[in-house]
C-alpha cells in the first residue's frame, strides 16, 4: 500500500477473463491472479492490452479517490473490445466500472478522472507509431 490512505500502488490483484473480448480487474487480497471460467481459456495479447487499460485506471481512480476523500473499496473495472479485419486488431475499446462506495453526486467526475489514465489517452489519441526492428544474431 502506498501514501497515508493506503492507495494500492502494487497491491494484489485479480485479472478475469470474462471471454475472448472482455475482462474484469479488482483488487483482492493475495498475489496477482489471472483466472478464467474455462481451463482452455488463454490470456491473449488482447487481454493483455485489455488489462493494461482497466490497471492504469484502477491507479488513476485510487489516487482521485484518494484526493477526494472517496473509498475506493469495491471498485471494478471491466474492460471489453470488439475486432476489426484486414488486418484483425482492436477496433473498439470500451471501459466500465462499478463501484459500490462512490457516492452518485461524484460519478461524473469520477470518470473524468477515468480518462487521465495515459493507457487511454495513448489509445485514444492515436494512432501511435510503433517501429520494428530486427537483428541477425
Amino acid at each position: 500500500m502506498c501514501e497515508a490512505r493506503e492507495v494500492p500502488c502494487a497491491g494484489p490483484v485479480k485479472i478475469t477473463l470474462l471471454s475472448e473480448d472482455s475482462i474484469r480487474y479488482e483488487a483482492v487480497p493475495g498475489p496477482l491472479t489471472i483466472e478464467a471460467e474455462s481451463a482452455d481459456a488463454e490470456y491473449s495479447p488482447f487481454h493483455m492490452l485489455g488489462s493494461a487499460l482497466a490497471v492504469c485506471t484502477f491507479k488513476v481512480l485510487a489516487s482521485w479517490a484518494s484526493h477526494a476523500n472517496v473509498p475506493f473499496e469495491g471498485l471494478v473495472i471491466d474492460v471489453s473490445w470488439t475486432f476489426a479485419e484486414k488486418p484483425h486488431r482492436v477496433a473498439e475499446v470500451k471501459l466500465s466500472f462499478t463501484w459500490a462506495g462512490l457516492p452518485p453526486a461524484r460519478l461524473e467526475a469520477a470518470k473524468r478522472a477515468a480518462a487521465l489514465c495515459p493507457i487511454h489517452a495513448t489509445l485514444t489519441h492515436g494512432p501511435t507509431p510503433v517501429s520494428v526492428e530486427g537483428r541477425i544474431g
